[in-house]
Protein backbone atom coordinates (compact mmCIF):
# COMPACT_ATOMS: atom_id res chain seq x y z
CA UNK A 1 0.00 0.00 0.00
CA UNK A 2 1.67 3.57 -1.07
CA UNK A 3 2.71 5.63 2.25
CA UNK A 4 0.20 8.94 2.90
CA UNK A 5 0.01 11.60 0.06
CA UNK A 6 2.76 14.38 0.46
CA UNK A 7 1.33 17.33 -1.26
CA UNK A 8 3.42 19.66 -2.35
CA UNK A 9 1.38 22.78 -0.26
CA UNK A 10 -1.32 23.43 2.30
CA UNK A 11 -1.24 26.80 4.56
CA UNK A 12 -0.73 26.77 8.11
CA UNK A 13 -4.17 27.69 9.88
CA UNK A 14 -4.08 28.25 13.93
CA UNK A 15 -6.90 28.85 16.01
CA UNK A 16 -5.56 32.71 16.05
CA UNK A 17 -6.54 32.47 11.95
CA UNK A 18 -9.77 31.01 13.15
CA UNK A 19 -10.52 33.64 16.08
CA UNK A 20 -10.04 36.67 13.71
CA UNK A 21 -11.89 35.24 10.52
CA UNK A 22 -15.52 34.39 13.30
CA UNK A 23 -14.51 38.08 14.64
CA UNK A 24 -14.48 39.80 11.28
CA UNK A 25 -17.90 37.14 10.49
CA UNK A 26 -19.47 38.41 13.35
CA UNK A 27 -18.67 41.88 13.28
CA UNK A 28 -16.74 43.57 10.43
CA UNK A 29 -20.31 44.75 8.75
CA UNK A 30 -21.25 48.23 8.47
CA UNK A 31 -19.27 50.82 9.84
CA UNK A 32 -16.24 47.98 10.49
CA UNK A 33 -16.63 46.71 7.25
CA UNK A 34 -12.74 48.03 6.61
CA UNK A 35 -11.86 47.46 9.69
CA UNK A 36 -9.56 44.26 9.25
CA UNK A 37 -8.76 45.32 5.47
CA UNK A 38 -7.03 48.62 6.98
CA UNK A 39 -4.89 46.71 9.79
CA UNK A 40 -4.03 44.51 7.30
CA UNK A 41 -2.43 47.22 4.84
CA UNK A 42 -0.78 49.13 7.82
CA UNK A 43 0.91 45.90 9.18
CA UNK A 44 2.15 44.72 5.78
CA UNK A 45 3.68 47.82 4.68
CA UNK A 46 5.37 48.24 8.07
CA UNK A 47 6.61 44.64 7.61
CA UNK A 48 8.02 45.61 4.26
CA UNK A 49 8.69 49.03 5.22
CA UNK A 50 7.14 51.18 2.34
CA UNK A 51 4.53 53.59 3.12
CA UNK A 52 1.53 52.42 1.38
CA UNK A 53 0.09 49.24 1.25
CA UNK A 54 -3.76 48.57 -0.81
CA UNK A 55 -5.26 45.01 -0.40
CA UNK A 56 -6.25 43.87 -3.12
CA UNK A 57 -8.33 40.35 -4.65
CA UNK A 58 -4.83 39.24 -6.54
CA UNK A 59 -1.75 39.85 -7.28
CA UNK A 60 -2.96 40.01 -10.79
CA UNK A 61 -5.25 42.63 -9.90
CA UNK A 62 -2.42 44.43 -8.45
CA UNK A 63 -0.24 43.92 -11.21
CA UNK A 64 -3.15 45.40 -13.85
CA UNK A 65 -3.74 48.78 -11.32
CA UNK A 66 -0.46 49.49 -10.58
CA UNK A 67 0.57 49.32 -14.75
CA UNK A 68 -3.09 51.08 -15.60
CA UNK A 69 -1.91 53.75 -13.38
CA UNK A 70 1.66 54.56 -15.02
CA UNK A 71 -0.46 54.71 -18.29
CA UNK A 72 0.97 51.40 -19.95
CA UNK A 73 -1.29 51.04 -22.75
CA UNK A 74 -1.38 50.01 -26.69
CA UNK A 75 1.74 51.08 -28.44
CA UNK A 76 4.12 50.49 -25.45
CA UNK A 77 5.99 47.33 -24.42
CA UNK A 78 6.87 45.81 -21.05
CA UNK A 79 9.66 43.36 -20.88
CA UNK A 80 9.46 40.11 -18.57
CA UNK A 81 11.24 37.06 -18.27
CA UNK A 82 10.00 34.58 -20.28
CA UNK A 83 9.74 32.12 -17.42
CA UNK A 84 6.59 33.52 -15.47
CA UNK A 85 3.36 32.22 -14.45
CA UNK A 86 0.57 33.78 -16.63
CA UNK A 87 -0.61 36.03 -13.91
CA UNK A 88 2.37 38.19 -14.77
CA UNK A 89 1.95 38.90 -18.72
CA UNK A 90 -1.99 39.15 -18.63
CA UNK A 91 -2.35 42.77 -17.34
CA UNK A 92 0.18 43.52 -19.81
CA UNK A 93 -1.94 42.25 -22.88
CA UNK A 94 -5.44 43.27 -21.38
CA UNK A 95 -4.48 46.62 -21.27
CA UNK A 96 -3.70 46.57 -24.78
CA UNK A 97 0.40 46.42 -24.28
CA UNK A 98 3.30 44.71 -25.57
CA UNK A 99 5.00 41.71 -23.83
CA UNK A 100 8.68 41.30 -24.72
CA UNK A 101 9.87 37.82 -23.00
CA UNK A 102 13.60 37.69 -22.32
CA UNK A 103 16.15 35.13 -21.12
CA UNK A 104 16.21 34.67 -17.68
CA UNK A 105 20.06 33.52 -15.70
CA UNK A 106 20.91 29.60 -15.19
CA UNK A 107 21.51 30.66 -11.42
CA UNK A 108 18.81 32.40 -10.27
CA UNK A 109 16.53 31.50 -12.91
CA UNK A 110 15.20 35.32 -12.67
CA UNK A 111 15.30 38.03 -15.55
CA UNK A 112 18.28 38.65 -17.23
CA UNK A 113 19.64 41.97 -17.01
CA UNK A 114 21.66 41.95 -19.87
CA UNK A 115 18.93 40.94 -21.87
CA UNK A 116 16.78 43.33 -20.69
CA UNK A 117 18.69 46.46 -21.67
CA UNK A 118 19.12 44.49 -24.98
CA UNK A 119 14.92 44.44 -25.13
CA UNK A 120 14.75 48.17 -24.58
CA UNK A 121 13.63 50.70 -27.45
CA UNK A 122 11.46 54.15 -27.46
CA UNK A 123 8.29 52.15 -26.66
CA UNK A 124 9.79 50.58 -23.47
CA UNK A 125 7.31 52.04 -20.86
CA UNK A 126 8.45 49.17 -18.29
CA UNK A 127 10.57 46.05 -16.73
CA UNK A 128 8.06 43.75 -14.53
CA UNK A 129 10.33 41.73 -12.17
CA UNK A 130 9.70 38.24 -10.63
CA UNK A 131 11.61 37.09 -7.88
CA UNK A 132 10.54 33.16 -8.66
CA UNK A 133 10.28 31.03 -6.64
CA UNK A 134 11.82 33.55 -3.65
CA UNK A 135 14.49 33.84 -5.74
CA UNK A 136 15.74 37.50 -6.48
CA UNK A 137 16.52 39.52 -9.25
CA UNK A 138 19.35 41.49 -9.50
CA UNK A 139 17.63 44.45 -8.36
CA UNK A 140 20.66 46.87 -8.95
CA UNK A 141 21.47 46.01 -12.30
CA UNK A 142 17.48 46.41 -13.27
CA UNK A 143 17.19 49.68 -10.65
CA UNK A 144 20.57 51.11 -12.98
CA UNK A 145 18.44 50.38 -16.21
CA UNK A 146 15.31 52.42 -15.01
CA UNK A 147 17.77 55.20 -14.09
CA UNK A 148 20.01 55.15 -17.35
CA UNK A 149 16.54 54.70 -19.51
CA UNK A 150 14.12 56.18 -17.79
CA UNK A 151 11.83 52.91 -17.54
CA UNK A 152 9.72 51.75 -14.55
CA UNK A 153 11.09 48.60 -12.41
CA UNK A 154 7.95 47.28 -11.49
CA UNK A 155 8.45 44.37 -9.07
CA UNK A 156 6.52 41.08 -9.09
CA UNK A 157 7.04 39.46 -5.47
CA UNK A 158 3.76 37.30 -5.40
CA UNK A 159 6.75 34.71 -4.50
CA UNK A 160 9.09 36.09 -2.22
CA UNK A 161 7.51 37.29 0.96
CA UNK A 162 10.46 36.53 3.13
CA UNK A 163 13.36 37.76 0.16
CA UNK A 164 15.49 39.74 1.06
CA UNK A 165 18.12 41.80 -0.89
CA UNK A 166 21.04 43.33 0.66
CA UNK A 167 18.92 44.55 3.70
CA UNK A 168 15.57 45.65 1.41
CA UNK A 169 12.53 43.25 1.22
CA UNK A 170 11.57 42.04 -1.77
CA UNK A 171 8.41 44.23 -3.39
CA UNK A 172 9.81 47.12 -1.82
CA UNK A 173 12.38 48.82 -3.60
CA UNK A 174 10.68 49.39 -7.85
CA UNK A 175 8.17 51.88 -8.53
CA UNK A 176 5.40 49.17 -6.88
CA UNK A 177 5.55 45.71 -5.89
CA UNK A 178 2.99 43.19 -5.93
CA UNK A 179 2.12 40.39 -3.90
CA UNK A 180 -0.29 37.20 -3.85
CA UNK A 181 -1.87 35.74 -0.54
CA UNK A 182 -3.00 32.48 -2.50
CA UNK A 183 -3.73 29.49 -0.46
CA UNK A 184 -0.21 27.95 -1.66
CA UNK A 185 1.84 31.17 -0.63
CA UNK A 186 4.23 31.56 2.28
CA UNK A 187 1.43 33.95 4.24
CA UNK A 188 -1.80 32.93 2.80
CA UNK A 189 -5.84 34.95 2.85
CA UNK A 190 -6.99 32.06 0.60
CA UNK A 191 -6.89 34.28 -2.44
CA UNK A 192 -5.68 37.78 -2.27
CA UNK A 193 -2.69 40.10 -2.77
CA UNK A 194 -1.22 43.92 -2.47
CA UNK A 195 0.02 46.37 -4.13
CA UNK A 196 2.79 48.44 -2.21
CA UNK A 197 4.67 51.54 -3.80
CA UNK A 198 6.78 54.72 -1.82
CA UNK A 199 4.95 56.56 -4.61
CA UNK A 200 2.03 58.33 -2.79
CA UNK A 201 0.89 59.63 -6.40
CA UNK A 202 0.84 56.53 -7.57
CA UNK A 203 -0.56 55.11 -4.29
CA UNK A 204 -3.88 57.45 -4.34
CA UNK A 205 -4.22 56.72 -8.41
CA UNK A 206 -4.35 53.18 -7.49
CA UNK A 207 -6.60 53.60 -4.58
CA UNK A 208 -9.11 55.47 -6.90
CA UNK A 209 -9.21 52.72 -9.72
CA UNK A 210 -9.21 49.75 -6.73
CA UNK A 211 -12.57 50.97 -6.02
CA UNK A 212 -14.39 51.58 -9.15
CA UNK A 213 -12.83 54.89 -10.23
CA UNK A 214 -14.55 56.74 -7.16
CA UNK A 215 -11.69 58.79 -5.62
CA UNK A 216 -10.84 59.33 -1.98
CA UNK A 217 -12.65 62.46 -0.26
CA UNK A 218 -15.17 62.31 -3.10
CA UNK A 219 -18.76 63.42 -1.20
CA UNK A 220 -21.33 62.63 -3.82
CA UNK A 221 -22.60 58.93 -3.15
CA UNK A 222 -21.81 56.75 -6.12
CA UNK A 223 -20.22 59.07 -8.08
CA UNK A 224 -16.98 57.61 -9.50
CA UNK A 225 -14.45 60.30 -10.90
CA UNK A 226 -13.28 57.54 -13.64
CA UNK A 227 -13.47 54.05 -14.75
CA UNK A 228 -11.99 51.87 -12.79
CA UNK A 229 -11.89 48.23 -11.43
CA UNK A 230 -12.92 45.76 -8.68
CA UNK A 231 -10.26 44.28 -7.36
CA UNK A 232 -10.88 45.03 -3.17
CA UNK A 233 -9.78 42.04 -0.70
CA UNK A 234 -13.05 41.39 2.04
CA UNK A 235 -12.48 42.64 5.24
CA UNK A 236 -13.05 37.99 5.87
CA UNK A 237 -10.03 37.44 3.86
CA UNK A 238 -7.71 40.25 5.31
CA UNK A 239 -8.71 39.07 8.66
CA UNK A 240 -6.91 35.83 8.19
CA UNK A 241 -4.24 37.39 6.47
CA UNK A 242 -3.67 39.71 9.78
CA UNK A 243 -3.60 36.53 11.39
CA UNK A 244 -0.76 35.41 9.73
CA UNK A 245 0.87 38.48 9.76
CA UNK A 246 1.13 38.48 12.75
CA UNK A 247 3.28 34.11 12.72
CA UNK A 248 5.19 35.78 9.51
CA UNK A 249 8.57 35.42 11.31
CA UNK A 250 7.60 31.99 11.97
CA UNK A 251 6.10 30.97 8.53
CA UNK A 252 9.43 32.45 7.20
CA UNK A 253 11.64 30.75 9.53
CA UNK A 254 9.98 27.51 8.65
CA UNK A 255 9.65 27.90 4.94
CA UNK A 256 13.52 28.78 4.98
CA UNK A 257 14.16 25.47 7.60
CA UNK A 258 12.99 23.43 5.13
CA UNK A 259 14.93 24.63 2.19
CA UNK A 260 18.16 24.23 4.27
CA UNK A 261 17.30 20.58 4.89
CA UNK A 262 16.51 20.10 1.27
CA UNK A 263 19.88 21.64 1.10
CA UNK A 264 21.85 19.36 3.49
CA UNK A 265 20.18 16.12 2.10
CA UNK A 266 20.75 17.27 -1.70
CA UNK A 267 23.72 19.38 -1.99
CA UNK A 268 26.18 16.59 -2.38
CA UNK A 269 24.87 15.12 -4.98
CA UNK A 270 26.70 16.23 -8.73
CA UNK A 271 24.29 17.64 -10.99
CA UNK A 272 21.51 19.21 -8.95
CA UNK A 273 21.08 22.83 -8.29
CA UNK A 274 18.77 24.32 -5.52
CA UNK A 275 17.30 27.79 -4.82
CA UNK A 276 20.90 30.48 -4.43
CA UNK A 277 21.33 32.33 -1.45
CA UNK A 278 24.54 34.34 -2.94
CA UNK A 279 25.86 36.76 -0.48
CA UNK A 280 23.52 39.75 1.10
CA UNK A 281 20.35 37.85 0.04
CA UNK A 282 18.01 35.96 1.74
CA UNK A 283 15.63 33.79 0.29
CA UNK A 284 12.09 33.47 1.43
CA UNK A 285 12.32 29.60 0.25
CA UNK A 286 8.53 30.16 -0.76
CA UNK A 287 9.15 26.55 -3.47
CA UNK A 288 12.18 25.10 -2.55
CA UNK A 289 13.09 23.85 -6.14
CA UNK A 290 15.76 21.33 -7.69
CA UNK A 291 17.10 21.35 -11.55
CA UNK A 292 19.42 19.04 -12.53
CA UNK A 293 22.18 19.57 -15.13
CA UNK A 294 21.46 17.81 -18.72
CA UNK A 295 24.10 15.23 -17.95
CA UNK A 296 22.76 13.76 -15.58
CA UNK A 297 19.81 12.85 -17.70
CA UNK A 298 16.65 13.36 -15.59
CA UNK A 299 13.46 14.77 -17.54
CA UNK A 300 10.40 16.32 -16.38
CA UNK A 301 8.66 13.10 -17.11
CA UNK A 302 10.98 10.78 -15.37
CA UNK A 303 10.77 13.73 -12.42
CA UNK A 304 6.68 13.25 -12.24
CA UNK A 305 6.40 9.95 -12.73
CA UNK A 306 9.21 9.06 -9.94
CA UNK A 307 7.35 11.42 -7.03
CA UNK A 308 3.76 9.77 -8.64
CA UNK A 309 4.92 5.91 -7.95
CA UNK A 310 5.52 7.52 -4.21
CA UNK A 311 2.51 9.07 -4.13
CA UNK A 312 3.88 12.65 -3.85
CA UNK A 313 2.40 15.42 -4.90
CA UNK A 314 5.60 17.51 -7.11
CA UNK A 315 4.96 20.76 -9.54
CA UNK A 316 6.86 20.97 -12.62
CA UNK A 317 8.93 24.29 -12.98
CA UNK A 318 7.27 26.75 -15.32
CA UNK A 319 6.67 26.21 -18.82
CA UNK A 320 8.16 29.29 -20.99
CA UNK A 321 5.12 31.92 -21.42
CA UNK A 322 6.35 32.05 -25.35
CA UNK A 323 5.29 28.46 -25.51
CA UNK A 324 2.24 28.80 -24.74
CA UNK A 325 -0.72 29.11 -27.83
CA UNK A 326 -2.05 32.62 -26.96
CA UNK A 327 2.26 33.63 -27.80
CA UNK A 328 4.63 33.53 -30.59
CA UNK A 329 8.01 30.85 -29.72
CA UNK A 330 10.87 32.86 -28.75
CA UNK A 331 13.28 30.01 -28.67
CA UNK A 332 16.32 32.09 -28.33
CA UNK A 333 15.64 32.29 -24.59
CA UNK A 334 17.86 29.27 -24.15
CA UNK A 335 17.58 29.16 -20.25
CA UNK A 336 13.52 29.53 -20.03
CA UNK A 337 12.80 26.73 -22.23
CA UNK A 338 15.37 24.65 -20.71
CA UNK A 339 15.37 24.59 -17.29
CA UNK A 340 11.69 23.31 -17.11
CA UNK A 341 12.65 20.48 -18.92
CA UNK A 342 14.67 19.09 -15.86
CA UNK A 343 13.54 20.43 -13.02
CA UNK A 344 11.12 19.98 -9.77
CA UNK A 345 9.13 22.13 -7.42
CA UNK A 346 9.34 20.19 -3.98
CA UNK A 347 6.74 19.61 -1.28
CA UNK A 348 7.91 22.08 1.26
CA UNK A 349 4.27 23.28 3.37
CA UNK A 350 5.16 24.59 6.97
CA UNK A 351 4.12 21.50 9.03
CA UNK A 352 6.37 19.31 6.38
CA UNK A 353 7.88 16.38 8.96
CA UNK A 354 11.96 15.49 8.94
CA UNK A 355 10.10 12.03 7.76
CA UNK A 356 8.29 13.45 4.57
CA UNK A 357 11.20 15.46 3.47
CA UNK A 358 13.56 12.37 4.07
CA UNK A 359 10.92 10.63 1.43
CA UNK A 360 11.19 13.40 -0.82
CA UNK A 361 14.93 13.71 -0.83
CA UNK A 362 15.03 9.63 -0.91
CA UNK A 363 12.97 9.95 -4.74
CA UNK A 364 15.54 11.83 -5.86
CA UNK A 365 18.43 10.31 -5.13
CA UNK A 366 17.10 7.00 -6.29
CA UNK A 367 16.11 8.48 -9.47
CA UNK A 368 19.62 9.79 -9.92
CA UNK A 369 21.05 5.96 -9.45
CA UNK A 370 18.80 4.50 -11.68
CA UNK A 371 20.14 6.94 -14.77
CA UNK A 372 23.24 6.49 -13.79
Amino acid sequence: MNPQRIPYTRPSITALEVAYASDAAEHGWGAHCYDYIERFERGFAQHLGVQHAIATSSCTGALHMGLAALGVGPGDEVILADTNWIASVAPIVHLGATPVFVDVLPDSWCIDPEAVEAAINPRTRAVVAVHLYGNLCDMDRLLALEHRHGIAVIEDAAEAIGSQYRGRRAGSMGVFGSFSFHGSKTLTTGEGGMFVTNDSALYERVLTLSNHGRARGQTRQFWPDMLGFKYKMSNLQASLGCAQLERMDELIGRKRAILARYRELLGDLPGVQLNPEPDGMVNGAWMPTVVFAPHTGVTREALLQAFASENIDARVFFHPLSSLPMFEPCLENEWAWSLPERAINLPSYPDMSEAEIQRVCDVVRRLLGELK
